[in-house]
């Protein structure tokens, strides 16, 4: 009897529970499965410090509150793992597209085309939701919660 180590990781595709999932590649350029290499910290940039001003300003835009200290590590972590595209090397790549280049569209899409992709339209236009809806200053929730804490 195999242990379950043994077992190739083709047939534990099927032994999972629910639908299959068909993972045929189509492209060989592609790996079948995450190749994960090790980062040579000392080639990235310094570690991003987020002052209090942006984190407020983040928070505004963004409608997510990094309220703790947790949550600014978080984000600090976040920007980390993303500093490893400085690690590329793109010489000699030539960009797939830029939104400078001077183009004309071949068949531009029908206005019937477009809406389609919409889940809600009306009048010909794209229902979007409301904006950007700005949370409570900080100082405000911290004089709720102190207000709270002393009844």
């Amino acid at each position: 009897m195999k242990v379950l180590s043994e077992i190739s990781r083709p047939l534990l595709r099927h032994l999972r529970v629910g639908r299959p999932v068909i993972t045929r590649c189509l492209n060989t350029k592609i790996p079948r499965y995450p190749v994960t290499t090790p980062v040579d910290e000392s080639k990235l940039p310094s570690r991003t410090r987020i002052d209090q001003k942006t984190v407020e300003t983040l928070e505004r835009l963004s409608l997510v509150d990094f309220g703790t200290e947790k949550g600014i590590e978080t984000l600090e972590d976040a920007i980390r793992f993303a500093d490893q595209i400085h690690l590329v090397d793109t010489t000699g790549v030539e960009p797939m597209f830029s939104v400078l280049q001077d183009r004309a569209d071949r068949h531009p899409p029908k206005i019937g085309e477009v809406l389609e992709n919409a889940a809600v339209t009306e009048e010909e236009y794209f229902v979007a939701p409301p904006g950007n809806i700005p949370l409570t200053p900080r100082e405000k929730l911290r004089e709720e919660e102190e207000l709270a804490e002393q009844l």
